[in-house]
């Protein structure tokens, strides 16, 4: 992992002196009393696949800032977090960090491997407190990365299917299930889900059972100790989800996550619920596949009487502490908490951008900010009880794959989850 920094005299490259000069936000490192260093800054990550998009998007901030190079180094997603936790442990690692989110921050919070960005990235300023949260560290309650994204989940469905069945997006819960019977009467699969990737099981429960349990009310009582797992709107939001599995289509206690992907982008099932880093990888995988979206209406004996999205935080960037070009790498951030790395990212990488009023050109997620910025609700399990071990996410992704397949109640799921964070979760107040 070590790497060199090059130094570039100016004497060799005058062009560059000019140009460093006039770089109206250049960092105060790039240049000093007539002699200009080439800097590079490393952004570590865990998405390979995104490379020639963070090129397209780090050319813009380069060509702003001639004496500053950034080079995004990604690594496998199952190794990064073990890979990143060495890095930041001295001046060889990255300047800066893709972090995950939530409680899978928190280690590196405790090291003390990150710079708090309060002071140093006044921009953050203008973030919604709830897209903080995904940056915020549990204990200190500071600021240590700039999100860079917000997932939503929705419905997605296959325009040309529901066309020909007579199906428009649903508005109550008595019509999707109405459209579901009658896909399923033509043979269709209605929703392409996974079971065995039990990772998804929670972004499937909250689809189907958010309005069941409250949303964000609900989470403001579960974090001040008024309410629980095994509480009746958590458990009925798991019988609710379940109630759907007779819509996955034959089998289903062996579909993967690509099965599932598969499914719908073959047209073999009619919508697949999960989020809108979906829409992508379908795309790739079928552009003729023309794709909308929707939002579960309420269920019976539902808290709330209208749609809710769930959405999240994806993750952020932040400063390693250990940088020997911090003041550089900080208005790196600084930008990156700009509308114009907003814009880029979202173009780039067809996702939604975390940076305040950025609007994306994409039509469905322009759709999808829209809906979930009217009525937004939590991932609970994934974005407020996973700062302690073990995780509200990976108990629930556990407990809900033996519910689904029959080997537990709603009661004994939600049971195995309150027991697991009994062990670390102290309410607020």
């Amino acid at each position: 992992m070590l790497r060199t920094r090059r130094v570039v005299v100016a004497a060799v490259a005058p062009l560059i002196i000019g140009l460093t000069a006039c770089a109206p936000s250049a960092p105060q490192s790039a240049a000093s009393s007539g002699a200009a260093q080439q800097i590079t800054l490393d952004v570590w990550g865990w998405r390979q696949e995104d490379v020639a998009a963070y090129k397209k998007i780090f050319k813009i901030y380069e060509d702003a800032h001639p004496g500053v190079k950034v080079k995004y180094m990604p690594y496998k997603s199952t190794e990064y977090d073990t890979i990143l936790r060495t890095g930041l442990a001295d001046a060889n690692g990255p300047d800066v960090a893709q972090l995950r989110s939530y409680g899978l921050l928190q280690p590196l919070v405790a090291a003390g491997s990150l710079v708090p960005l309060a002071e140093e990235v006044q921009e953050l300023g203008a973030f919604p407190e709830a897209v903080l949260d995904g940056a915020r560290g549990e204990s200190d309650k500071k600021v240590y990365g700039v999100p860079f994204a917000v997932q939503t989940m929705h419905v997605i469905y296959n325009k040309a299917l529901f066309a020909k069945h007579g199906i428009t997006p649903p508005t109550t819960w008595e019509s999707m299930t109405a459209a579901f019977d009658k896909l399923k009467a033509a043979e269709l699969t209605p929703l392409a889900a996974t079971v065995t990737d039990t990772w998804m099981l929670p972004i499937q429960q909250e689809i189907f059972g958010a309005t069941t349990y409250g949303g964000h009310d609900y989470l403001k009582q579960m974090l001040g100790g008024q309410a629980k797992f095994t509480d009746g709107p958590w458990v009925d939001s798991l019988k609710i989800w379940k109630g759907t599995s007779k819509y996955w289509g034959p089998q289903f206690e062996g579909t993967s996550y690509t099965d599932a992907q598969a499914l719908f982008t073959s047209g073999k099932a009619a919508m697949f619920p999960g989020g809108v880093w979906e829409l992508a990888a379908f795309e790739k995988a079928n552009p003729d596949l023309e794709m909308g979206i929707f939002n579960v209406p309420p269920a019976p004996g539902a808290a709330v009487g209208k749609t809710l999205v769930p959405g999240y935080v994806d993750g952020s960037f932040g400063v390693s502490a250990k940088t020997p070009d911090k003041a550089a790498a900080l208005d790196l951030l600084r930008w990156m908490a700009s509308a114009e790395f907003g814009k880029a990212f979202s173009k780039e990488l067809r996702q939604i951008s975390a940076v305040p009023d950025v609007a994306p050109e994409d039509p469905l997620l322009a759709e999808a900010l829209a809906a979930y910025t009217a009525n937004p609700s939590p991932y609970i399990t994934y974005a407020y009880f996973s700062g302690g071990t073990p995780t509200a996410w990976d108990l629930a992704s556990e407990s809900l794959s033996k519910l689904v397949i029959g080997r537990s109640t709603p009661a004994e799921a939600a049971k195995h989850v309150q027991q697991g964070i009994d062990q670390w979760f102290k309410p607020t107040q």
